[in-house]
């Protein structure tokens, strides 16, 4: 319905060059959106104050001229001029519930675009340091990260779906040395446990599985422990190997997979670390002082110079970084988002100083960022902070133990991702409409109960029969619901362009809650057999709608509870 509306606006813009009102040459496609208010109309326009500068006239004139030139059409019933200059547009009850036909044309594939144009995305998310099983804010981020891709292929983009292994670094020693520590039978709370060594029952796992001789594979290798108590780097890579799979089930627990694995290691091994320093140092973005290697990244935006090799000897933590994002570019990936902690938002100018400096064709703002806040969860009113599995920390395997992946996914994606969140155990766990990803859900199978109870009434039933007769939908719960159904297409968009999966998440809530309304406010099967079918068009429209919004979020859409 937009593009109809921006179609016969366009007319106007035409009839008003036509007139001398407006200078010849092209025009920008007018921007067209819902409005917040029924009261105000269904679609608004703020085109003329687009435009008012060009015409030479104020906005509010320019606007009525518009409407005065506007052709006739069977889609808008009455237009309003509102604040400076805004035109809201009444639609007629016709064209709101022809989005319903829209749908049911559509199916599964309603609110897919092409936008992407098949172009390539890399979108890297998750990337936990293989030193213990994912916690509540990886499960976030894998959350996040899965519902843009998701969202991102919705709209025609080529997706490559990347987990970052750091397993390079003095955090793997650690790992290897606690480990070690399990095997000779040190305890976390004896004198001779490593310091910063990890203290979770899964590094006593660990140990026994080494113990064993065991065999790990794990995605892109295969890693046999010799059982040697004094074999650090065996113990090491087995410990390495043996995390990584524990966070694999996890995510594959959690519906996540990824197209790639990248090690930090093969940086170091493949000498793209030093060649990235030599070429930063070629470039002329280095400097010697106080005896470590400084890049000049003040040139770039920084408040101040960096450190990237420190007197002690060793890289600093951002220059694998930028060596891996220089890899992703030599790919070919022109776009690249990162889904990340917020504890990374220092490293994000860094690593796009580093990049720029490295070679002057990659973007200033090259890759893009989102990046998540904490995850408080709550059980019983308090605080849970433990896990038998970690120690110290609630896993996203808990969740998914507690209350399920359809609503572990739900409540850590239904916030946006700058907001810090609360997962409330209870509320996932409740079935009632205080529940969201429940409410969501029961909407759904409550549509396939009526329509399979619609089929014991009508003996050849398609969801297509009551197009016909939509014109019999004249209760405002019904205009309410197919109005929220028209706007599904641009939610997905705007999602998308703002990286903001949670839109999708508060959307389905909103769909659910008009549907309720409708639902119990109005009997879709009826004794008038004509209303009957035109209530089942517009049911299975919102069937649609839910389903195909819930299948973006990675929720399954149940037919029965």
């Amino acid at each position: 319905m937009k593009d109809q509306v921006i179609g016969i606006i366009e007319q106007s813009l035409s009839a008003l060059q036509s007139l001398g009102v407006l200078p010849e040459g092209d025009m920008p496609s007018p921007q067209v959106d819902h409005t917040r208010d029924p009261n105000h109309g269904d679609l608004a326009t703020n085109v003329a104050m687009a435009l008012a500068k060009r015409a030479g006239m104020p906005p509010r004139e320019l606007a009525q001229a518009l409407i005065d030139q506007l052709p006739a059409n069977p889609i808008i019933i009455q237009c309003d001029i509102a604040g400076p200059g805004f035109i809201n547009f009444h639609l007629s009850q016709a064209s709101n519930f022809a989005v319903v036909e829209t749908i049911l044309s559509a199916g599964e594939h309603f609110g897919r675009s092409t936008e992407g144009s098949g172009k390539r995305v890399q979108v890297e998310f998750v990337s936990a340091n293989p030193t213990g099983p994912l916690h509540v804010g990886h499960g976030r981020g894998a959350a996040i990260g899965d519902t843009l891709c998701r969202l991102l292929e919705n709209a025609g983009w080529s997706v490559h779906r990347e987990f970052y292994y750091n397993d390079a670094g003095q955090q793997i020693t650690n790992l290897a040395l606690s480990v070690k520590a399990r095997i000779d039978n040190v305890e976390p709370s004896d004198e001779a446990w490593p310091k910063d060594g990890y203290q979770g029952a899964y590094i006593k796992d660990v140990a026994s599985a080494y113990l064993s001789r065991q065999t790990v594979d794990a995605a892109d290798r295969s890693v046999t422990a010799s059982g040697d108590a004094d074999d650090l780097a065996n113990i090491q890579a087995f410990s390495v190997a043996w995390l990584r799979r524990e966070q694999d089930e996890d995510l594959k627990a959690f519906g996540v997979d990824f197209d790639q694995y990248f090690l930090e290691s093969s940086l170091y091994t493949s000498k793209s670390v030093e060649r990235t320093v030599e070429s930063l140092i070629a470039n002329q973005f280095t400097y010697e002082k106080d005896d470590a290697l400084w890049l000049k990244t003040t040139d770039f935006g920084d408040d101040k110079d960096r450190v990237m090799r420190k007197r002690e000897g060793g890289y600093t933590y951002f220059v694998p970084d930028v060596a891996y994002h220089h890899n992703k570019w030599d790919r070919g990936f022109e776009r690249v988002i990162n889904e990340q902690g917020a504890d990374h938002h220092s490293t994000i100018t860094r690593v796009r100083a580093g990049l720029q400096a490295l070679e002057s064709g990659i973007p200033q703002g090259w890759p893009e960022y989102v990046l998540h806040q904490m995850v408080t969860v709550m059980r019983d009113g308090d605080e849970v902070k433990l896990s038998k599995r970690a120690g110290s920390y609630v896993t996203l395997r808990d969740l998914i133990d507690w209350v399920g992946r359809d609503a572990t996914r739900y409540f850590l994606t239904a916030r946006a991702a700058t907001s810090q969140l609360t997962f409330d155990i209870d509320l996932a766990l409740s079935k009632s409409n205080e529940n969201p990803v429940y409410y969501i859900q029961y909407a759904h199978a409550r549509i396939c109960s009526v329509q399979r109870r619609a089929t014991d009434q009508f003996e050849q039933w398609s969801s297509s029969d009551g197009v016909q007769h939509l014109a019999l939908l004249d209760q405002p719960e019904e205009q309410s619901l197919a109005l929220a159904l028209s706007k599904f297409p641009d939610v997905l968009s705007g999602a998308t362009k703002r990286l903001e999966p949670h839109a999708v998440a508060n959307y389905l809530r909103d769909v659910a809650a008009e549907f309720h309304s409708f639902y119990n406010a109005h009997k879709i099967i009826d004794d008038n057999a004509e209303l009957t079918l035109a209530r089942l068009s517009l049911a299975t429209a919102t069937r649609y709608v839910i389903a195909n919004g819930l299948r973006i979020l990675g929720v399954s859409a149940p037919e029965a509870m």
